[in-house]
């Protein structure tokens, strides 16, 4: 049964390399504008559950749909993606000295049968305080861009990360262990 993973996340697809999984991508673009009164839970669960849905529909079985989407959430609120470089400093001053949680939506969908299993993965990040001429420096890498929360934990900002609780593969963008547990439960070997 082959592996299809719904993203054309560079991240998701190491990730899923790394552990030695053999996958093909059918990327997925939905419209990710939260719905009003959405908690950041619902939001990812919902655009996960979406882009599977709309791989699903193109894919041919047997074959298991991975789609995910993460988000990062400071006192309640989703930061996103920054739009502009200043987007970018104010998330990051936001997150300077603070805890934020980073939460991935999964949905996964057998095929053909369309068997699924859902879940939202929380792990919580905290920042050591970071001074504003190393934001500045930060920006000027590139890194943060078309990024949740405006930073990447695997490249430079790992040393602003003073403290995780949860899974470090969630905050990249997969949570790797949770996720074998439901390929498994769908029926799915690596023979």
């Amino acid at each position: 049964m082959k592996l299809i993973l719904a993203s054309a996340s560079v991240r998701r697809a190491e990730i899923l390399h790394d552990a030695g999984l053999s996958f093909v991508v059918l990327s997925s673009a939905v419209d990710e504008t939260p719905v009003p009164g959405e908690s950041p839970a619902e939001l990812v669960g919902r655009l996960a559950d979406a882009k599977a849905e709309l791989v699903s529909a193109r894919a041919v079985g047997p074959a298991i749909i991975i789609a995910a989407d993460t988000e990062v959430v400071l006192d309640g609120h989703v930061l996103g993606k920054p739009r502009t470089s200043e987007d970018a400093r104010q998330m990051l001053l936001k997150l300077s000295g603070r805890t934020h949680s980073v939460l991935t939506g999964v949905t996964l969908i057998r095929l053909p049968d369309a068997e699924r299993r859902s879940f939202v993965e929380t792990t919580n990040v905290q920042f050591a305080q970071i001074p504003g001429e190393e934001i500045t420096r930060y920006l000027a890498s590139g890194e943060p861009f078309d990024k949740a929360g405006s930073y990447a934990i695997q490249g430079r900002a790992g040393r602003y990360v003073s403290r995780i609780e949860g899974c470090y593969f969630n905050i990249v963008g997969l949570p790797l262990a949770r996720l074998c547990q439901a390929l498994t439960e769908l029926g799915w070997s690596e023979d």
